[in-house]
């Protein structure tokens, strides 16, 4: 085993990146099956585009790679028997493409095949599989790292598209060209780093594209106060991401006497018209994923993971009323591989629900890229009248080390000129603050999850064309918290559009070596979070 690719991932002199056992709870058998499975997917993505080429039908590929490639992400998938499939799956496909004409791939892993392997042999290919891993130049390997996770959360966003039939065919193939290239032997820095930030481009625009399935499948979402404070009732929890799950849910609980809730990233799903219309999904419950095997514990109904997010329900003792969705896996839990959620339906009704209401409690969701725009002339009057000083972009992934105390901490800090747009699960370190107004305007704004960022981007660079600047010449910061890979793809695609001076934290991603980190500050003045204090003194001046 050996797993580098998330905040918590063990970083010491004596050990760099997870060699035992995940830090996440991935064990050493699902790690070495999730290289295989990423090295068959570079052989598969090689093949269907020499398909391609040959004027072979390759969208059934186009489609399952990026779901496949989304089961690797941290915190996603967890079951080997499932990864597995996954594995016989993509040389299934693979083997098609060749039968139908596809031409042999100039590709170092074009003829990659586990047939014949016991299931316990498959851990044993990674290491014929991981070029990566191998690599003997520490800045080659790091490169090849940061494309490689960039994509990763790239092929989720674009997964999340696809859960609500909005297809690409030129965002599809653009994702398989990348996958086939990052482990290209003879490719460089110069040309690793390029594809990286190529990677980030194509990342603004797979966002573009959740975006609008989003608005188009829920309306555009707009600010709405969510209750945060458990109601009397049978109840149901959804976690994740997927707005999909969320409303077949709804639909399906219609009149049956139970509560919807959200959890994590689904909190923005209340400032979707076509989501908010329904009065039985009464709020959001707990906060970030990594509380959940207390917040999961304590709820009183059954449990839907829409997408990644999910750990071990075992030491919370709700493993039997935990149900994954889609690309999730834990070993020994029921996994939904329908849109019937009667399963979910029948437990709640079981279950005792919540006995009493309690007080209500309110966070407010929804400005999002609509809103934003609307805004925008009046942030620049603001500016200019010198009543709003900053406008702070504080947000990103959430996890467990005590470090990350620091957002929270800045929020805080922020003097009160200034305003604070957050996004993704970041935001459950300060959300329940009350902040004020600036010049008429809430001080924080919730823009959504973290594929949001598109409208923060978009924002920055609508204020950028009406005041006649650069991006960079706005008094705009970027305070910016990762835990994974669809972090990184985010870094990845502000880095493409040339965004300087951001903070980032709590820690740099250990696959980054001391010459690339340099290599980025060098270019792009990063910075890595050091005190609220300090870093707040070196902004403002």
């Amino acid at each position: 085993m050996f797993c580098i690719q998330c905040e918590q991932t063990t970083n010491t002199p004596e050990m760099h990146g997870c060699a035992f056992r995940g830090n996440c709870g991935k064990t050493p058998e699902t790690s070495d099956l999730q290289d295989v499975l990423v090295a068959m997917l570079e052989s598969l993505a090689a093949r269907a585009l020499t398909a391609e080429a040959e004027g072979i039908d390759i969208s059934k590929t186009a489609l399952f790679v990026p779901r496949a490639f989304f089961s690797t992400l941290t915190n996603v998938n967890f079951d080997p028997i499932r990864i597995t499939a996954y594995i016989h799956e993509a040389e299934a496909m693979r083997d098609e493409l060749a039968a139908a004409g596809a031409k042999r791939p100039d590709h170092p892993l074009a003829d990659f095949s586990v047939k014949g392997l016991c299931a316990s042999a498959l851990p044993a290919a990674c290491r014929e599989a991981s070029l990566r891993r191998e690599e003997p130049n520490a800045d080659i390997a790091g490169l090849r790292l940061l494309a490689l996770y960039g994509l990763k959360g790239t092929a989720a966003y674009l997964e999340h598209a696809a859960a609500l039939d909005l297809r690409d065919a030129k965002l599809e193939r653009r994702v398989l060209e990348h996958l086939a290239r990052i482990g290209s032997p003879e490719a460089g820095a110069e040309a690793l780093l390029a594809d990286a930030l190529e990677i980030g481009h194509l990342n603004l625009d797979v966002m573009a594209a959740l975006e609008k399935a989003n608005t188009t499948s829920f309306g555009d979402p707009f600010p709405a106060q969510v209750n945060t404070a458990p109601v009397k009732g049978k109840c149901i929890l959804v976690s994740g991401h997927d707005l999909r799950d969320l409303k077949l849910i709804l639909e399906q609980t219609e009149g049956k006497g139970i509560n919807v809730y959200t959890n994590g990233e689904l909190l923005p799903a209340h400032a979707y018209p076509e989501l908010r219309k329904y009065p039985h999904l009464v709020g959001n419950y707990g906060s970030a994923w990594y509380k959940q095997q207390t917040e999961f514990a304590e709820f009183p109904g059954p449990i839907v993971m829409t997408t990644n997010c999910i750990l071990d329900p075992n030491p919370g003792h709700y493993a039997d009323r935990i149900y994954t969705r889609n690309m999730v896996g834990w070993p020994g839990c029921t996994h939904l591989d329908t849109d019937d959620f009667s399963v979910v339906i029948e437990k709640a009704l079981e279950m005792p629900g919540f006995a009493a209401d309690e007080p209500k409690r309110t966070v407010t969701t929804g400005f999002g890229r609509a809103v934003l725009e609307g805004a925008a002339d009046t942030v620049l009057k603001l500016v200019g009248e010198k009543t709003l000083r900053h406008v702070f972009l504080v947000g990103g992934c959430d996890g467990a080390r005590s470090s990350r105390s620091y957002y929270a901490d800045f929020v805080e800090q922020v003097p009160a000129d200034c305003l604070i747009l957050t996004l993704a699960c970041g935001k459950y370190r300060f959300n329940q603050k009350a902040l004020g107004h600036v010049g008429g305007l809430p001080r924080l704004l919730d823009v959504g999850q973290c594929n949001d960022a598109y409208a923060a981007v978009r924002l920055a660079v609508l204020l950028a064309e009406k005041a006649g600047c650069g991006v960079n010449d706005l008094p705009l910061t970027l305070v910016l918290s990762w835990f994974e890979q669809k972090a990184i793809a985010i870094l990845l695609t502000l880095l493409a559009l040339g965004v300087k001076g951001m903070y980032i934290g709590p820690t740099l991603p250990a696959f980054l070596t001391p010459n690339l980190v340099k290599t980025l500050v060098d270019a792009y003045d990063l910075h890595v979070v050091s005190t609220p204090e300090a870093d707040l003194k070196a902004i403002l001046g």
